[in-house]
């Protein structure tokens, strides 16, 4: 009897400690010993083999076991779910049921967990109704369980209904109704859960202050936050060692867009792990931060962290944004060389990169490569071709995609309406609306697919007939079509119908200076200075200001910011002169004079002139002529990229340049789309 209990300790320190190769030689001493037909060993054979990783060993001594109980099944089930294996546990389960051996409270308990883990809440109810049946319902860690795989499965209301019901509440049952709401991201209840857990008399494990943190984050609560952190720090709390809650504190700070908190956290962790890495770049790409974001991914490639493709998709993202292509290209030489760079997420990023920084041929490129592309990786593909002006070829990917069997949704028409938008096709966009309208029961129309059909209406002149699709709209409309109908008064100067749209977005939205700015850009285009007038003046006496306007130009690897009037470059003074010499080359070979209207009408001609060659996207392609050495003798592409609409007076001036440097392609990105211009032609056709 006391061989037996040795090799039964010795198996239970092997479990522990994962040590397979010992587990196994003791199993070969216990079959030589001949106690290979003893319960409890057995029992301690699988749970050794479980523990340690090796589920199919496991079985296979369970399968061979003359005699099983309670325990037996338990065990291995657990193995399986520890191994992630939630459906093999459960299928032990119901067999376990037709072998007439009854459930214990570990047997609940595990198999409640595993219809957690599947989100399966049907057969989690089940489970449930045989705990009360068998009374082990008023059991702890049954009635933890139930609640937990309530919480998993998205019914917080039965978890706490669970929880109320509860004879007794410890630690875990608070961690985990906590956790439950914590993880639906959108409630205060967690936190008023923590404060009433604490005025009960229980005190909080780092479990909690993980979970009371998230809640935080979710709902941007940045004084309670605070408020756990320096609770944290009274307590001994030490950040450089515990760091499953260290990162739980960047992660709020980052939610609560507290970068420079988030960053003191981060770097005080001593062993970081890739969740903590995730976060905080992450944090840095939300909020546009490039230089920081690089910073951070560069210190992860030389320490070796294998980085997610959640990181990728996030570093692409944020160079797409601020169409940086030299650092999207570095990131896209490290995607091929990691497992996490095969995945669709980050190959669709890839895609979205190039489109939005202007190297369209490239994106196809990428996109072709791609074995199984699905349905954002055709959407974003349109959405990217559409803003370059390619409409035709948008209207073949999406009839492609569709002989692929993949269907599209709501983003999807959106896509292909604004290409069409973008190229001017009427017909095909009335016929992809119609399907959209009438033919496809799973998605309905939005504001956004509406916007679309009134942007190509008004783009041909029909703005009647866009007046009267915003009426009789079946959604609310907003204020950024009402915005879109405006922008189409202005071009086809309908003073009448644009002051009727302007009062519109002035009730609507009295506050947005982007409203007062299209009313009297819509009376500049009219003549009408004294509205024009009188529009900036009200916008100057409610205190708004319109977005400032910035352009940059990436040369040799380095990127080139410019703002309106900004004279901070060092080569400013050069950046004038040559376009003050463009302009004389533009003047005499062409005609070319600036467009007073797009400057401030109570100023001399002279400062008009000044004021219209300090728009940020001229010093920009000034700077891009500056250094372009021979551009304009052996010709090139030269990328421009504003975060505003580009205006009218830059546009003309652009088209013009285009044509006198007969060889050099300006191709600009600005907020609504690509303009390529070329020998005195823009892509947009003079509709932007």
């Amino acid at each position: 009897m006391a061989e037996l209990q040795k090799f039964a300790d010795l198996l239970r320190n092997c479990s522990k400690y994962s040590l397979l190769d010992h587990g196994r030689q003791i199993h070969t001493a216990v079959l030589k010993m001949g106690f290979g037909v003893d319960l409890m060993i057995n029992n301690d054979l699988v749970g050794m083999y479980g523990k340690c990783g090796a589920t199919s060993t496991a079985h296979k001594v369970f399968d061979e076991m003359p005699v099983r109980n309670v325990v037996s099944w338990t065990t291995l089930m657990t193995g399986y779910l520890a191994k992630g294996n939630a459906k093999a546990s459960l299928s032990l389960f119901f067999q376990m049921g037709y072998s007439g051996i009854e459930p214990n409270d570990f047997t609940f308990s595990t198999n409640l967990k595993a219809c957690g883990i599947l989100g399966i809440r049907e057969t989690g109810m089940q489970i449930h109704a045989l705990c009360v049946k068998t009374g082990f319902e008023s059991v702890p860690v049954v009635g933890n369980s139930i609640m937990d795989m309530y919480s998993k499965c998205g019914r917080l209301d039965e978890a706490t209904q669970m929880f109320d019901e509860l004879p007794s509440i410890n630690l875990i049952s608070w961690n985990t109704i906590l956790s439950g709401y914590a993880h639906d991201g959108h409630s205060y209840r967690p936190l008023e859960l923590f404060r009433r857990m604490q005025e009960e008399g229980e005190i909080p494990d780092n479990f909690t202050f993980v979970s009371a943190l998230k809640a935080c984050g979710g709902v941007g609560a940045m004084h309670e936050g605070q408020q756990i952190h320096a609770s944290l720090m009274r307590r001994g709390f030490d950040i450089s060692r515990q760091t499953i809650l260290a990162c739980a504190l960047v992660d709020y700070y980052v939610k609560c867009r507290s970068l420079s908190e988030a960053r003191y956290v981060f770097n005080q962790i001593e062993q970081k792990n890739v969740v903590c890495w995730t976060t905080m770049i992450a944090g840095y790409t939300q909020a546009g931060d490039a230089h920081n974001a690089m910073e951070l991914f560069g210190q992860t490639r030389l320490i070796d962290v294998q980085v997610d493709g959640f990181i990728l998709s996030s570093m692409i993202g944020v160079f797409a944004d601020l169409a940086l292509v030299e650092q999207g290209k570095q990131v896209h030489s490290y995607t091929i060389k990691v497992p996490s760079g095969l995945d669709v997420s980050v190959a669709n990023s890839i895609v979205d990169m190039y489109l939005k920084c202007g190297l369209a041929e490239e994106a196809k490129r990428r996109f072709s490569e791609i074995s199984e592309p699905n349905m954002i990786s055709w959407t974003v593909m349109m959405t990217g071709c559409g803003k370059h002006g390619y409409g035709k070829e948008v209207i073949q990917l999406f009839e492609q995609m569709q002989l692929e069997n993949i269907n599209p949704d709501e983003v999807t028409y959106l896509a292909v309406l604004s290409a069409c938008s973008h190229a001017g096709l009427i017909e095909e966009s009335r016929k992809y609306f119609s399907r959209l309208c009438g033919g496809d029961h799973r998605i309905k129309p939005k504001v956004e697919h509406y916007s679309c059909m009134v942007d190509l209406l008004g783009r041909a002149g029909k703005l009647k007939e866009a007046k009267n699709l915003i009426s009789n709209m079946e959604v609310e409309p907003n204020v950024g079509i009402w915005q879109t109908l405006l922008g189409a008064c202005r071009v086809h100067k309908d003073l009448e119908l644009g002051k009727e749209v302007g009062e519109i977005l002035l009730r609507l939205d009295e506050n947005n200076p982007v409203n007062y700015v299209m009313m009297s850009n819509l009376f500049a285009e009219s003549g009408e200075w004294r509205e024009c007038q009188r529009v900036r003046e009200l916008m100057k006496r409610k205190g708004l200001k319109k977005e400032a306007g910035c352009s940059w130009v990436e040369i040799d690897k380095e990127v080139h910011y410019f703002y309106g009037g900004d004279d901070r470059h060092p080569l400013t003074e050069k950046i004038h002169n040559l376009l003050k010499e463009m302009e004389k080359r533009m003047k005499e070979e062409t005609g070319y004079v600036y467009r007073a209207r797009f400057s401030l009408h109570d100023v001399e001609d002279e400062s008009k002139e000044e004021s219209l060659r300090m728009h940020s996207e001229k010093l920009a392609i000034g700077l891009g002529l500056l250094l372009g050495g021979d551009l304009e003798e052996k010709g090139g592409v030269m990328r421009i990229f504003k975060n505003l609409r580009v205006c009218g007076d830059c546009h003309e001036f652009i088209k013009v340049l285009s044509k006198i440097l007969k060889k050099v392609v300006f191709v600009v990105r600005d907020a609504n789309r690509f303009h390529r211009f070329e020998k005195g032609v823009c892509s947009c056709g003079d509709y932007w």
